[in-house]
């Protein structure tokens, strides 16, 4: 074994050992090729990497050609190209004279440029895939012999393995950091929940993990649905049904990331399950409540510890020694429950009617009542306290009725001193209820 082979075969180990030690994808190109140029000892290294399209220049050392910096090959085309697609390597002395090469325009424009003349190039290689090409070249003619071809195709091997293991290092990092967002993620979802915080603290969490708009949908477009919480992507627009089971609470969108990696779509939909879950917690809080406030409401009519009363009411955050008007309507109860609580207000049932103790000064408050239950209502009021409630629900019943024989279908009238601008039949209610007692109380006030 000659000294300049035991040198080589040195050279050889040296360069393995550094390239082991690699993490940085980038780094190990840079080495690779680095060590290619001082091994053969050429004017010139360099590193084109495969897509399917052929084959592209990443990194170059002894280089001065921005053009040859960034030429591409396809496959078959000049000696890279050949090499790409046969996974054989090449070598030639003069490349404008060997004819063996597709010469393409681009190709030769930038060997030119960079003064090239002498090339050799072989095979990066993992298993039998070839995924890029490694090149020494002269700007003067020279020949390339066997043990130069073996010793490059010798570090083109090591190369490899290097890039691949530091591609695969780099794919662990990235899942890692992946997986430490995601906890992080997690653990800012499952605080919300515990805080009882609400959708819109939901949206506003993952629009800043993810780095775009979201937003709760009162319902989700079909294909959402099917996709049983997997997120969709429709229109450039990501979305993702919010379900509990079978049922559809809504859905969530999440724009302006049409990119969205599969950790981040995960993220996404994981975001869906809480929203879910805020959802069913304060349906759950909202029914609770409204059973709260139409508890109150029966046992404020029945008279039942005015006292005891008060501080109920407080708990869900009405205070009865503020003014109130008191209705009865024929409409439905869920709705006049909503209502009730929108505006901080009690409802019951009562008699097969619907009972409303609104905080309010002006019994207008019975048109509005009307029209948002679609209901015909009786009003009384303003009145303070559980025992003027419950006097003036006896009212508000007789106004009603007194509606009802009149064929006031879904409108509304008080018996309480309101301006007139406030209800339109006030003055007739009181007129009505009068004069139906005088003549025929049973026949007018029996029914209803």
């Amino acid at each position: 074994m000659t000294r300049r082979r035991e040198a080589e075969l040195a050279a050889l180990f040296d360069t393995a050992s550094e390239l082991a030690g690699m993490r940085d994808p980038d780094a190990v190109l840079r080495s690779i090729v680095r060590r290619a140029r001082t091994l053969l000892g050429t004017d010139l290294s360099y590193l084109s990497m495969n897509d399917p399209a052929g084959t592209y220049m990443r990194v170059t050392d002894g280089s001065v050609s921005p053009l040859f910096q960034q030429v591409r090959l396809g496959l078959g085309e000049g000696l890279g190209g050949l090499v790409a697609q046969t996974s054989l390597p090449y070598a030639t002395s003069d490349y404008f004279a060997d004819a063996r090469f597709n010469h393409t325009g681009p190709i030769d424009s930038a060997v030119r440029d960079e003064g090239l003349v002498a090339i050799l190039g072989v095979p990066l290689k993992l298993d039998s895939k070839v995924i890029g090409v490694l090149y020494a070249a002269d700007r003067t003619a020279r020949e390339f012999p066997p043990e130069e071809v073996s010793l490059l195709q010798s570090l083109a091997d090591h190369a490899a393995i290097a890039i691949d293991t530091a591609s695969l290092f780099e794919t662990i990092q990235a899942n890692n950091a992946a997986m430490k967002r995601a906890e992080e993620a997690h653990d800012r979802l499952t605080d919300l929940v515990l805080r009882g915080g609400s959708s819109a603290d939901v949206t506003a969490a993952v629009s800043e993990l993810l780095g775009g708009p979201v937003e709760v949908l009162e319902t989700a477009p079909t294909p959402a649905v099917r996709a049983n919480g997997r997120a969709v992507l429709i229109d450039g627009v990501w979305v993702c049904a919010v379900l509990a089971g079978s049922e559809l609470l809504g859905g969530i969108t999440l724009t302006g990331r049409p990119d969205l990696s599969d950790a981040d779509r995960r993220l996404f939909e994981r975001s869906a399950v809480v929203t879910a879950l805020l959802l069913l917690l304060r349906r759950t809080v909202a029914e609770a409540e409204n059973k709260v406030r139409g508890e109150l409401i029966t046992d404020i009519l029945d008279g039942r510890d005015p006292a005891g009363l008060l501080a109920r009411a407080r708990r869900v955050g009405v205070e009865l020694t503020d003014p109130h008007v008191v209705l009865v309507a024929d409409g439905n109860l869920g709705a006049a429950t909503h209502y009730a609580s929108v505006h901080r207000g009690l409802a019951g049932s009562r008699d097969r009617d619907v009972v409303l103790a609104l905080p309010s000064a002006s019994t207008a408050v019975a048109h509005e009542v009307a029209r948002a239950l679609g209901a015909t209502v009786g009003a009384s009021g303003p009145v303070v306290g559980p025992v003027a409630i419950a006097a003036a629900y006896e009212e508000a019943r007789r106004c009603l009725r007194a509606l009802r024989q009149l064929g006031r279908e879904k409108d509304a009238a008080t018996t309480g001193t309101t301006p007139a601008s406030a209800s339109a039949y006030g003055g007739m209610c009181r007129f009505w209820l009068n004069f139906a007692s005088a003549l025929c109380p049973d026949n007018i006030l029996s029914r209803a």
